[in-house]
């Protein structure tokens, strides 16, 4: 353990040293999110609909309930309901021009009042991380409406306007948080925090884009050290100790993990404290998304650096990744705009499971739960990257 510690000092101290790191670790990154930001932001102020499009069919509007499941999923912040007809619905989500259909059958208000309700029909492609992100947001308004009602049958269990009125309160419970700030003191203050969150909106797409695209174009810095060490005869005398293979290569991909890591961390703070955004919000999921992004490219510098036989290969081999896994995976122009065939082979750039991960928390407000898949797609990479590695490095 002291040796892979001691071989990630060593790295961390050379990268440190290269003026480079700077430039591409830190200057750059700032300076293209800004400039993206602007490029791409329009002179529309106004920021627009982010939400997941989710086909709508309602078979019982006769039912109040039906109705009020309806309107609470219309104030979501989460999904944007899209009424149709059941077949052209289905024809736009076998298109992915939609994310879900959701339909609820007739009699589903009235089996709400019995012991069995009726299950919500919901079409969803289940592999998919806004699928899933959609179809959560649909179980857990159902859920409120569910328990909702449930509140109001022991309360009022001969139903009428009693019922009705413990039901809107039931569920105004749920949107109304227990400590309330005075609208009247709080005017100035919500306007300043609009117009603030208004001039963020632009930044919240070019700000991670940016973050993952520079972090593999770090990886040319990290990969000359162990260029370095093979051309100046450390890396064989190094051999020749008790440290063995295993430990060289976990020094090495400790130091590129630490430098990304700590990158990660200064832009995601000059995100949030400068760009107004709100990394903070989903502290827990921002940090998860920004640890797997960092093991998963960490492990990719560690290929570039074994691979390469020279400076020339290992700058060349960065740029080629940067560029295309970049380009691919959405740090230039989210994947939301494309079709659905480049959104499939876009998810091939484990970049693209990054920008889901942090646009889920900046674009979509999700919390925790929308960080898991990204994650682990992200970490399997890594696994993939660093085996490859090893096994290229076993036989030198």
């Amino acid at each position: 353990m002291s040796s892979i510690l001691i071989i990630a000092l060593k790295d961390i101290q050379q990268i440190l040293r290269d003026r480079k790191s700077f430039l591409f670790l830190l200057i750059m990154p700032i300076a293209f999110t800004i400039m993206f930001g602007f490029a791409f932001s329009g002179t529309d102020s106004k920021p627009a609909d982010s939400r997941l499009q989710v086909g709508f069919v309602n078979q019982d509007q006769d039912s109040r309930l039906s109705m009020e499941l309806e309107n609470q999923l219309s104030q979501s912040s989460v999904i944007r309901l899209v009424p149709g007809e059941m077949q052209a619905l289905q024809k736009k989500l076998e298109k992915k021009d939609l994310t879900a259909t959701l339909i609820i059958p007739a009699g589903y208000g009235k089996s709400l009042s019995g012991e069995n309700p009726l299950p919500l029909t919901v079409w969803v492609d289940s592999s998919s991380n806004d699928g899933i992100s959609a179809k959560t947001e649909i179980s857990v308004n159902a859920s409120r409406l569910v328990m909702a009602v449930q509140t109001a049958k022991t309360v009022a269990p001969e139903g009428g306007t009693s019922f009705d009125t413990t039901l809107q309160n039931s569920l105004k419970s749920w949107q109304t948080p227990p400590v309330r700030v005075n609208a009247e003191d709080a005017v100035m203050a919500n306007d300043e925090s609009t117009k603030q969150n208004a001039n963020a909106n632009k930044f919240s797409h070019s700000s991670p884009g940016m973050l993952l695209q520079f972090a593999v174009a770090g990886l040319m810095t990290c990969a000359l050290v162990i260029i370095s060490e093979r051309k100046n005869n450390c890396l064989q005398r190094l051999m020749t100790t008790a440290t063995n293979r295993v430990e060289i290569l976990l020094g090495h991909y400790f130091s590129i993990f630490l430098t990304l890591f700590l990158q990660f961390i200064i832009l995601i703070v000059f995100g949030d404290v400068v760009l107004k955004l709100n990394y903070h919000t989903h502290l827990l999921a921002t940090l998860i998304i920004a640890a797997s992004s960092a093991l998963c490219i960490a492990a990719l510098g560690l290929l570039i650096g074994v691979i390469a036989k020279s400076e020339e290969q290992a700058i060349a081999f960065s740029m080629i990744f940067m560029f295309t896994l970049s380009g691919l995976g959405g740090a230039w122009v989210p994947l939301e705009i494309t079709g659905k065939t480049f959104q499939a082979i876009g998810h091939i750039s484990p970049l693209a499971w990054g920008m889901d991960g942090f646009e889920n928390i900046l674009s979509r407000g999700l919390g925790l739960e929308s960080a898991w898949l990204p994650a682990a797609a992200l970490l399997g990479y890594a696994i993939l990257f660093f085996t490859l590695a090893s096994w290229k490095f076993k036989t030198e």
